[in-house]
Formats: C-alpha cells, structure tokens, sequence
C-alpha cells in the first residue's frame, strides 16, 4: 500500500512538472506569435517608406540630407527587424530594434515637418494617401506592440514565479525582453496633416 501511494504521488509530480514546462512553452510561443504581428506591420511601415520618399523627393530636392537621413533610418531599422526576427525577446536584439525604430520616427518627424513648408506636396494626393497609411500603420505596430509586450509579460511571470522558475531554470527558458520605446514623444503616431 505504501508503494503504491508512493508511485502515485511520483506520477503527480512528473505530471505537475511536465503541466509547468508545457506552460513555459506556450507562453513562449505566444510571445514569439505577438512578435511575428510586430514583424507584419513594421515590415508594411518599412515598404511604405521608400514610396513616401519618392513622392516627396520632387519636391524637396534641395532638402537631400532630409531624404537621404529617412532612408538610412529606414534601412538601420529593416535591419534591427531582422536581427529582432531571429531572436525575439532577445534583449540587445530588442534595444537595437527599439533604437532603430525610435530613429526612424524621428527622422520621419523632420520629413513632415519639413513637407509642411511646401504647399504643393502637403497638396499631393499620393503624399496625403501614403500619410494617412504611415498612420494607420503606426496605429496597428503600437497595438501590436502591446499585445507583444503583454505576452512577455506573461511568459517572464511564468518563468519567474515558484515552482516555474525551478522548472525554467532546468530548462534553460531565458527571460524575454519587450519591447519598449525610449522617447516618450516616439510612442505616439506622428502627427501629419495636410489639409
């Protein structure tokens, strides 16, 4: 009889530590899952970019460094994207991806605040179009990045509270980083009105 209650609470306790690293992997993934919907709307802000700069270089000829300026942010943050792709939750991989974005924004604040001095571009069908889609985009990447973060903050609480973290610690579950925005001004969609 004592063998028996003693089989059982063994079967208990592989069941109890396999239900917990179950948990680590689904959380796991489901931070990997928010980060691939990062991936989908940066990828479309990054592929609107290139169309925007064509459109405004017209325009702003003489305003060469702006234009050059957005493309090198452009291609820094495609950049950051993919290295973030390989390995997302990775913590330098993440800050280098938030540090691209942030320039990124920046350099497309001086875009629009430059384009605000030319009628004729504020006017610009395309440019008013391809804006209003930069917007929208900005829109879907912060709600993204909220469910992302909230997923990490799930999977990181998972690995992190007793008993998981003796589980996440025999199996090596690495904490994830979310991902996050330095400057306050970056987190909101840039303004952008051309009427």
């Amino acid at each position: 009889m004592g063998l028996v209650i003693f089989l059982v609470i063994i079967v208990a306790i592989v069941l109890y530590v396999i239900a917990l690293y179950n948990g680590l992997v689904t959380a796991r993934n489901s931070y990997k899952n928010a980060f691939a919907q990062i991936d989908v709307q940066l990828t479309r802000r990054h592929d609107l970019i290139p169309n925007l700069v064509e459109t405004a270089k017209g325009y702003l000829a003489h305003e060469r460094e702006t234009l050059e300026s957005v493309v090198r942010a452009r291609n820094a943050a495609v950049s950051g994207l993919s290295g973030a792709k390989a390995n997302p939750g990775d913590p330098a991989a993440m800050q280098q991806l938030s540090d691209s974005e942030n320039t990124l924004t920046q350099s497309l604040g001086r875009l629009f605040a430059l384009s605000e001095s030319y009628p004729d571009l504020k006017a610009n069908q395309t440019m008013m179009q391809l804006s209003e889609e930069l917007t929208s985009t900005e829109n879907r990447v912060a709600f993204a990045r909220q469910a992302y973060n909230d997923a990490v903050m799930t999977y990181n609480n998972r690995r992190e509270v007793f008993p998981g973290s003796m589980v996440a610690n025999s199996f090596s579950f690495q904490p994830a980083e979310p991902l996050a925005l330095e400057n306050p001004a970056a987190r909101e969609a840039p303004k952008v009105s051309f009427t």
